[in-house]
């Protein structure tokens, strides 16, 4: 599987514009109703200086009742125009992945054209492709049907088994809770790490997760405990300042560090290690919005050590210095 590419948040991001982002959702008949409740429910929960950070309108080719996949139908009031208002289009999941209304691939088309914010959840990545918007780009779908997906559009660069990715201008994820993952990271891009993981607080949800984080999980909890490492990975967050070792943590789990390996990975789709590389970068992105300390005690509050070791890392994932990242997502009133 290709690495998923490196994205300069300072090509994609911050939205600087002083009224609210303008989200488009498109419900394309019949709608995953999950999908296109996600960023309604996320986004609008977003709140910057006492004012709302988004606003939401779904959308779709012909207005009044849209069939759903389950059992209950919606009514949407806007139609396609609604893209041409909007800052950033999001398909939601739909049952018609195979024969998409051409209505909606070309305000697709419209979009990226003029240079707006395009993305999908689950198989709302069919319809990008077929408006042509994914040839030569690394995207994903939900997993079941990645497959199907790569056979169909030989020259999407399909990744399998993660939860989203973004290419340029152009986001893709996988299907159900993946969709949250997607909407926390736009959240990220555009007001900052700090303002993300308050949403996800609001909504009783885990916070930005890596793009690259494994879809699901192959190996199930063992069957003779049934228990998981919740409990251990809070404990870790609280201590993400010390040095934690693979030893640290499976004495805290009371398990061997192979089981804990294990079963890390099967919790979580990535190492321990791994997971707490992304959990510190996330404590100094945090720390880098909403506080004045100097860069180097940023470093040993989150635990990376020292200002170069977290200037390395922040650059390898956001392709910003620990300086700049600040002067772009600071939350602080300016001095």
């Amino acid at each position: 599987m290709p690495p998923i590419p490196a994205v300069s948040a300072a090509s994609v991001g911050p939205f600087t514009c002083p009224r609210p982002h303008r989200v488009a959702v498109i419900a394309s008949r019949p709608v995953s109703l999950f999908n296109l409740a996600v960023p309604e429910l996320l986004l609008l929960k977003v709140e910057v200086d006492g004012r709302p950070g988004y606003e939401v309108e779904l959308c779709t080719p012909d207005p009044g009742p849209v069939t759903t996949s389950g059992s209950a139908d919606v009514v949407i009031r806007s139609g396609l125009d609604a893209v041409d208002r909007a800052d950033t289009v999001i398909v939601a999941g739909t049952g018609a992945a195979e024969d998409p209304d051409p209505r909606v691939l070309e305000a697709l088309r419209s979009a990226a054209r003029a240079g707006k914010r395009v993305a999908s959840v689950c198989t709302g990545a069919f319809l990008l492709a077929a408006a042509g918007l994914l040839d030569g780009r690394h995207a994903t779908t939900y997993w079941a049907y990645t497959g199907q997906f790569a056979e169909k559009y030989p020259d999407v660069l399909v990744q399998p088994d993660v939860l989203y990715v973004q290419d340029g201008r152009i986001l893709t994820s996988s299907g159900y809770a993946a969709g949250i993952d997607l909407c926390l990271h736009l959240v990220r891009t555009d007001y900052g790490a700090a303002v993300a993981n308050a949403v996800a607080r609001l909504a009783l949800v885990a916070p930005v997760r890596p793009g690259g984080q494994a879809q699901f999980t192959d190996t199930p909890l063992p069957a003779e405990t049934g228990t998981s490492l919740a409990e251990t990975r809070a404990w870790a967050m609280t201590r993400l300042d010390q040095p934690l070792t693979l030893t640290d943590l499976a004495r805290h789990a009371s398990v061997s560090v192979r089981t804990l390996s294990r079963r890390f990975h099967a919790e979580t789709g990535l190492t321990p290690l791994q997971w707490l590389l992304h959990q510190r970068l996330e404590r100094a992105r945090e720390l880098l919005e909403t506080t004045t300390l100097p860069v180097d005690q940023v470093a040993r509050a989150s635990g990376l050590g020292t200002a170069d070791s977290l200037r390395q890392h922040l650059l390898r994932r956001v392709g910003l210095t620990p300086s700049d990242y600040r002067a772009t997502f600071t939350r602080l009133p300016a001095a």
